[in-house]
Parts: C-alpha cells; structure tokens; sequence
C-alpha cells in the first residue's frame, strides 16, 4: 500500500493521498516567521529572511533570478543579493552566471540526512519496515507528526508503487491519510480539535472524511481497532492502513503504514492480514520507543 495520500492540502488533486508531495513546511513557516519569535528579542530576523529565501523554491520553481526570489521572499532587491551571494558562498545555493539564475544545491540534503540520522525512531523502525515491506510486497512507510502535517521520514517502495513523487520529507495532511490518522487516534480530544483548526479542511476525492466532528467520531473507531485504514481519500484508487507508534509515556513518536493500490486490494481479507502484521511491527516498535 504505497503511501498514497495526496498532494497537500495547499495543492488539491486527485492523486495519491500518501503520495503527492507538499512544500517543505520551512517555507510556510519561514515566510511568516514564529508569531512568538518575532516578538522576541532572541529572535534573529536575517536567519529568517535567509530560510525565507531558500524556502521559495520547490518543484514548480527550480530555477529562480534574483527578480523572482525577491518577489516570492517578500524582500527587496539588495537584501535578495545579500542572501543569495551569501548562501551562494555557503553552497546552499547554486548560481547559473549564464542564465542568472539560483537553484539548491545538494548540500541542502545535508540537513534532511542529520536529521534523519539523529532520529532514533528511525533506526529502531527501519529493520521492522524491512520485514513488512518483504511480508506484503507493498509499499511500508514511517511517518511523523509535524503540525497539521505528516512528514515522511523513512520509505521503501515497492515494484507496485503508484506514486513515485512520494519521497522522504513528503508533506501530507493528517486529517484524511492513514499514518496521520493513526497518529491523532494516540492524542486527547482537546488535541485533536486545536489540529483540526488549523487545518485546511477539505475533500481532495468525494470519499475524502473532512469534518471535524466526522474525524473525532472515525477516530474513536481506530482506538477500538487498533489501526487506521483510508481508501480512495486523497486519491482514487489510494489505500492505505497504518498503526501508531507510542513512546513509554504514552504519546504518539510517529506512525508506520502499508499503501496498496486499488488493482492489487482484496478487500477485508487484506485488511485483516496487512493490520495483523501492522499491529505486531507497531507493538514491537513501541516497546523499544
């Protein structure tokens, strides 16, 4: 079940729910700043503009001038030239003198690979995802919770895979995707509703559950099951079953699932069969969190 649950809610489409990647949420973030930071007087206003700048590009904005960078940070020209010639030296960025464009350079991988080196949830899960991803032939994943959002931080495709866009750091919506449901079912009510509002609700498919109240009772359900399952949420022919992973205090580190297309779904049969190894992995995962 390959993690199809789609696009992110800034970019509805009909494709897989646990697949269609989402901008960085650095770029949200980076763009407004922390409503508290910037009242702080620790809060550093150039780091942010520099994040600011390296946020704007994605996989619609490859290429960039300085014009456009500016424009899209929200900066004018000759702090745009600072910071590009300045993450240009750091090689953060990429300078075609050609074209006068910027682009990322590979060195931005650098802090998605120490990030996920440092996650110990990562290294505890990875021999279990291996196990699942060889049991079910499909697509197993490790998710985590970052706001209103799921990140995907481990992933192993299988040969079946649907949607291939879907790599580690994907942004996916909690509300309708299986990992993030999984995850909401670990936390309070009262939790779950502050998410909730900050959400952007809305159906990415006619199947798509998006009303709040309709999300607290679907979650009562995968308390008592045990497991999370969506089909045909973020895209039609998407579905996924997931189950949380808790830490010894009881509160949600992330979630892992299986993502199986349509075409190769048998049903309640693999329902059962998928959550039972799912359950299992989880429980195992949870005990060493």
């Amino acid at each position: 079940m390959p993690t199809n649950e789609p696009t992110t809610k800034r970019t509805r489409t009909k494709r897989s729910a646990e697949a269609t990647p989402s901008a960085p949420a650095a770029a949200e973030g980076a763009k407004k700043g922390d409503s508290a930071g910037d009242e702080s007087s620790l809060f550093v206003n150039s780091v942010e503009k520099a994040l600011r700048v390296l946020s704007v590009f994605d996989a619609r904005r490859r290429e960039l001038s300085l014009t456009q960078i500016a424009a899209l940070a929200e900066l004018d020209m000759s702090a745009a030239q600072r910071f590009t010639h300045t993450l240009t030296h750091l090689n953060l960025l990429r300078r075609d003198a050609a074209a006068k464009t910027y682009s990322l350079s590979p060195r931005m991988l650098d802090f998605g690979y120490q990030f996920i080196a440092a996650n110990e949830l990562v290294g505890l899960a990875t021999p279990f995802l291996q196990h699942l991803s060889l049991e079910t032939e499909e697509t197993v994943n490790l998710t985590l919770l970052d706001g209103t959002e799921i990140v995907f931080v481990q992933r192993f495709v299988s040969r079946h895979v649907l949607t291939p866009d879907v790599i580690v750091g994907t942004r996916l919506p909690a509300y309708c995707t299986s990992s993030g449901l999984a995850i909401l079912s670990a936390l309070p009510d009262d939790e779950v509703r502050e998410i909730l509002a900050k959400s952007d609700l809305v159906p990415y498919t006619q199947h798509t559950i998006f009303a709040p109240d309709a999300i607290l009772k679907r979650l009562e359900t995968i308390r008592r099951n045990g497991y999370a399952h969506t089909e045909d949420e973020m895209y039609i022919g998407d579905i996924a079953t997931a189950v949380v992973i808790v830490g010894s205090d009881g509160r949600p580190r992330g979630a892992i699932n299986v993502a199986v297309s349509r075409a190769r779904w048998k049903g309640a049969e693999d329902e059962q069969r998928v959550a039972s190894l799912l359950i299992a992995a989880g429980r195992a995962i949870s005990s060493r969190a």
